[in-house]
């Protein structure tokens, strides 16, 4: 008895206005790289850098990273597209599926590196910014298998079985376990791990997008054992899942590194960009941005502080000398008027003393002309 059951898309190809053809899954993929986009440039603002340097350094990263996941696709599957009675045209249709997200990941580098270049910003710092963007992406794209009623795991009688009603390519209707969803909801959850380790951490020089790497890995090992589409195996394993513990340990051994060389986060993502409003997802950057701007607000207040200390000092310096100036000159003039005086009283009396040398030379003249008449007549 069939309880309950997710339902497979009737087709994975709709008609606008019976012309335009519009593909699930090329659908998902774009709406993936639009969120991606909105908030990798969220969080690079709040990480100090210009609007729309994410999507410009991702109009290199999307198509190197499309042409890469193809490829990888293709060379690990390449028994669907070269072997006997497949058409090798068929490699080009990447509207029907098929994309691998290691060389998606590798060649979306390499772009990256190119956009990163053009605009002289680091890639590890663009890589953090996006790295949660980059999960949700692939959670929104794992719903274009879905319509192509593609990457199911093992029969199951779960309620929330996969009812799988297509015959091509050798596929048998049945109920199995949707890995598709399973990996979605598993790419979310690391999305919200990256933010808040981010947070929590303030992780930098690539560690947030290496954290991301990790814990995708992680998933898609138990995922991808899950799946029984046609695959390389080696040594008892799905080629896929050694690529998934090869990647892991690379990742977490990075972040060792990393951590141990180059603690903390950049200070500067882009230079010469101006500050911008923080956000929810640049909660720790704020934090760092406020305690920053009290510094500064602090550092103002006692430069104003001791130039109106020094302002104060100069002022009275300057009083202190408008005192010492008008008491010298009040001691001069005081001075001046004491010489003065004395000079006027020297000048009377020089002038006493003339009169008084010419009124005795005087009566001396007197005295001889009254003694030599007085021989006169005794003659």
């Amino acid at each position: 008895m069939e309880i309950a059951y997710i339902p497979s898309p009737s087709r994975g190809v709709y008609e606008l206005f019976g012309v335009i053809p519009l593909r699930g899954y090329a659908f998902c993929i774009i709406i993936g790289v639009f969120v991606a986009v909105w908030l990798g440039n969220k969080r690079w603002i709040a990480r100090g850098g210009r609007p729309g340097t994410v999507a410009d350094v991702a109009v290199w990263a999307v198509p190197f990273g499309l042409v890469g996941g193809r490829l990888y696709h293709v060379i690990t599957d390449y028994q669907l597209y070269f072997s006997e009675g497949q058409d090798w045209v068929d490699a080009f249709k990447i509207w029907e599926g098929g994309l691998g997200i290691w060389g998606a990941i590798a060649f979306g580098a390499v772009g990256a590196w190119i956009g990163c270049r053009s605009r002289g910003v680091p890639l590890p710092a663009w890589a953090d910014a996006l790295a949660p963007g980059i999960a949700l992406a692939q959670a929104i794209g794992r719903w274009g298998n879905w319509f192509n009623q593609e990457l199911y795991g093992r029969e199951t009688d779960l309620p929330w079985a996969l009812h799988i009603t297509s015959t091509t390519d050798g596929r048998v209707p049945g109920y199995y376990h949707p890995t598709f969803l399973y990996e979605s909801l598993w790419c979310i959850g690391v999305a919200v791990l990256v933010i808040w380790a981010d947070r929590r951490f303030k992780l930098g020089h690539g560690r947030a997008f290496a954290l991301y790497v990790a814990a995708y890995c992680a998933g898609r090992f138990w995922i991808e054992a899950m799946r029984v589409d046609e695959a390389h195996h080696f040594l008892g394993m799905r080629l896929n899942e050694w690529t998934s513990i090869v990647v892991f340990l690379l990742a977490v051994l990075y972040i060792v590194l990393s951590a141990r060389r180059r603690p903390g986060r950049e200070e500067v993502v882009e230079p010469g960009a101006s500050d911008g409003d923080t956000d929810d997802d640049g909660a720790a950057v704020k934090l760092d941005k406020k305690s920053e701007d009290e510094d500064s607000e602090t550092k103002d207040s006692e430069d104003k502080k001791s130039d109106a200390e020094k302002s104060e000092a100069t002022t009275s310096e300057a009083k202190t000398s408008g005192a010492k100036t008008s008491e010298a000159k009040t001691s001069e003039a005081v001075k001046s008027e004491d010489e003065k005086e004395t000079a006027e009283a020297d000048s009377e009396s020089g002038s006493g003393s003339a009169e008084s040398e010419t009124a005795d030379s005087s009566s001396s003249v007197e005295a001889k002309d009254e003694e030599a008449e007085s021989a006169a007549k005794k003659a």
